[in-house]
């Protein structure tokens, strides 16, 4: 039994390492510990990237139309970095505040 045990044991301690492995692969960077040139980076070698932005908030940030669905357009995104306030990330994928053929 006590094999068995042991066994057990080394199953239960490898689920938990690669769990915390996964959790940690998961996790979302917070866009205010990093370099505004460093999350510009992250989104344009990503394609999209999920950041924290804040205590309780969270953001998509896009690098190019194809993340967004049908209807909606790109608008630039910006978000407090480590150095810049108010750093241009990338874009965000929104619905025109007026169709695209309102103003002809």
């Amino acid at each position: 039994m006590g094999t068995l045990a042991r066994k057990n044991g080394m199953l239960v301690a490898i689920t938990l390492g690669l769990l915390g492995t996964i959790g940690s692969a998961e996790a979302r960077p917070d866009l205010r510990k990093i370099s505004c040139a460093k999350a510009q980076d992250m989104v344009k070698r990503n394609g999209d990237v999920v950041f924290t932005t804040g205590t309780h908030t969270y953001s998509l940030f896009v690098s190019n139309s194809s993340y967004c669905d049908a209807g909606q357009m790109l608008f630039t995104q910006y978000g407090p970095t480590k150095d810049n306030k108010k750093c241009p990330v990338a874009y965000e994928c929104r619905e025109p505040l007026f169709g695209r053929s309102s103003f002809r």
